[in-house]
C-alpha cells in the first residue's frame, strides 16, 4: 500500500482529497497545525516553517500532497503570508527531493494571475484563461504562489521528483451549494475570479490523478469546473464586466468557464463532474 501525505488535510479541502486517496487504497497521514473535527486518518501535529519537522513527517511516504497555506490575501499582513506560503512549500519540496519521494502535488491559485486580489482592477488578456496567461499579482498570496511553482521547477531540475502545481479555482464543498442563489444573477460579484469554481470532489481527483500520472515534470496546471458559478451566460457576463476584453482563444457558449481547464483534462485524463446547477434548485 502507497503511502500519501497530506499536508493542511484538517482544512477546507482537505478532508476531500484525504478521502479520495483513502477510497482508492492509499495509506494517508495528515500533516497538520490543528486535528481534523472528523478524523479519517491519522494525524501528525506539523510546523512546515521547520524543516526538520517536515523531515520526520515525510519519512517513508511515496507521493506528498500540499494543501496547507494562508489562504487567500490581506488575512495576514503580507509578509507573513509570503514566508509562511513560501517556506512551507520549499521544505516539503526541498525534504521530499532529497529523500527520494517520486512525486508530490503543490497546491497553486488561479489568484496567481493577478486579477482576484487586484486593490487597482485589472481585467485578462484574453479568455478563457489558460496557463500561459500573465501572472501578475499586486500581493503577496498570489506572489507566493509564483514562487512556489518556480520552487517546484528547481527541485524537479535537481533531483527528477514530478512537481504538479494545482491552479486551483474557488473551491466549493458540497455543503456552500446552498450558497449560489445569492449570487448567480450578480455579474459584480465573483468577477475577479472570472465567475469559477471547482467543487472540492472534482479537486481531489486531480490531485491524485496527478499522483498517478507519470511523465510529467515540474507543470502547472488550471484546476477549475466547465461551466462558470453563474446563472448569466459567460459571453454575457464578460460584455457586462470586462466590455474591453476582445480576444476569445475558443468559442464560448453558454455557460462555459473562462479558467481554461483543458490542459489538466489532457494531462491528467481528468473530468469534473459536479455541477451546481445539480445541488442548487
Amino acid at each position: 500500500m502507497k503511502k500519501v501525505v497530506v499536508t493542511g488535510g484538517s482544512g477546507l479541502l482537505g478532508r476531500e482529497v484525504i478521502n479520495e486517496f483513502l477510497e482508492n487504497g492509499y495509506h494517508v497521514v495528515n500533516a497538520d497545525l490543528k486535528h481534523p473535527n472528523d478524523a479519517l486518518c491519522e494525524t501528525v501535529i506539523t510546523d512546515l516553517t521547520n524543516l526538520g519537522e517536515v523531515y520526520g513527517v515525510l519519512a517513508g511516504a511515496d507521493a506528498v500532497v500540499h494543501l496547507a497555506a494562508i489562504p487567500v490575501a490581506y488575512s495576514h499582513p503580507n509578509e507573513v503570508t509570503f514566508k509562511n506560503n513560501v517556506m512551507s512549500t520549499y521544505n516539503i519540496l526541498e525534504a521530499a527531493g532529497t529523500l527520494g519521494i517520486k512525486k508530490a502535488v503543490i497546491s497553486s491559485s488561479e489568484s496567481s494571475y493577478g486579477i482576484c486580489f487586484a486593490k487597482r482592477p485589472i481585467v485578462p488578456q484574453y479568455v478563457p484563461i489558460d496557463e500561459e496567461h500573465p501572472q501578475l499579482p499586486e500581493e503577496s498570496y498570489g506572489l507566493s504562489k509564483i514562487v512556489n511553482e518556480k520552487t517546484a521547477d528547481m527541485i524537479h531540475h535537481r533531483t527528477g521528483m514530478q512537481v504538479v502545481s494545482l491552479r486551483l479555482g474557488n473551491v466549493v464543498t458540497p455543503e456552500m451549494y446552498k450558497n449560489f442563489p445569492r449570487f448567480i444573477h450578480n455579474p459584480e460579484e465573483r468577477k475577479t475570479i472570472l465567475w469559477s469554481y471547482i467543487d472540492a470532489r472534482d479537486a481531489a481527483t486531480a490531485y491524485r490523478l496527478a499522483v498517478e500520472t507519470d511523465g510529467l515534470g515540474s507543470v502547472a496546471l488550471n484546476i477549475g469546473a466547465d461551466d462558470t458559478s453563474m446563472d448569466i451566460e459567460s459571453k454575457q457576463l464578460m460584455e457586462t464586466v470586462y466590455p474591453t476584453v476582445k480576444e476569445f482563444r475558443k468559442e464560448i457558449t453558454g455557460f462555459d468557464a473562462l479558467l481554461n481547464n483543458e490542459k489538466a483534462k489532457q494531462l491528467l485524463k481528468w473530468q469534473p463532474v459536479h455541477k451546481w446547477r445539480e445541488y442548487v434548485k
